[in-house]
């Protein structure tokens, strides 16, 4: 049997955090208030990751200044039980898939930046040239299964609900979908993302919940199969993982 190499992606070791701007922007007597995104994804009912203002909801489009942050100036220092809780998302790849993150060193062209912005919940998709950032904003993102989300869209996967087969397995509700945000429910066609020869995966990690991007606290989203929940926030499910292990040709 010809051996597996499991993928080796480079993280910046110190896992430092970030100061930026707001997610909303909000001010009282001048000072800045900065949002919890988790607080915010409760009261709607939805995940942290929705509610970050990307698109999508959490997706960072690509653009040309798209590196990492270099000046060490504009860094928090490290934060024990953040850093912890991340830990606990890489140590979930690498109990449970062939995928091992790994501390940055001088010489890595690639790698990921983990950053505390309070901009939300957010990651560019797949592999970009340079350094690329994931941020999880200290007020609601630092979350075992938040971390997971965004690292799976760092290594290439779009949302669920994305795929192609889509409409076979959910009906989208409009109607209830806040007037502007219908994009967040783009789907993508065969020739541009893959289902690795997995069926629809309703209880994903990468799949939103029932109740994203709702105006009126009415679902916007619903099972064609019955009753049946959709997406969390707790762990990959099995499917995650076999489509994430033949992405990286570890898995037949």
């Amino acid at each position: 049997m010809a051996s597996i190499v499991a993928p080796l992606i480079a993280i910046l070791a110190t896992l430092q955090l970030t100061a930026s701007l707001p997610l909303e922007g909000a001010r009282v007597n001048g000072e800045e208030i900065i949002p919890d995104v988790g607080a915010l994804a409760e009261q709607r009912h939805q995940f942290p990751w929705q509610v970050s203002g990307k698109y999508q909801g959490d997706i960072m489009l690509k653009v040309s200044d798209r590196n990492g942050l270099i000046d060490s100036s504009a860094r928090w220092a490290n934060h024990a039980h953040q850093v912890a809780t991340i830990q606990s998302a890489f140590n979930e790849f690498h109990t449970r898939t062939c995928i091992r993150f790994r501390p940055y060193v001088a010489t890595d062209r690639d790698y990921i930046y983990i950053a505390g912005d309070p901009t939300g919940c957010w990651s560019y998709v797949g592999r970009l040239n340079g350094g690329q950032v994931v941020n999880l904003q200290l007020n609601g993102c630092v979350h075992h299964g938040v971390a997971v989300h965004e690292l799976l869209h760092a290594l290439g996967f779009f949302h669920q609900q994305s795929a192609t087969e889509r409409d076979e397995y959910v009906r989208i509700l409009w109607n209830n979908i806040e007037p502007g945000m219908e994009h967040n429910f783009d789907k993508y066609a065969a020739n541009q993302i893959t289902n690795y020869n997995t069926v629809y995966d309703y209880l994903s990690i990468m799949h939103y919940d029932g109740y994203a991007f709702s105006f009126n606290g009415q679902p916007t989203m619903q099972s064609l199969r019955g009753n049946v929940q959709l997406g969390q926030i707790d762990t990959m499910t099995e499917t995650d993982i076999i489509k994430l292990e033949r992405m990286y040709g570890c898995r037949a």
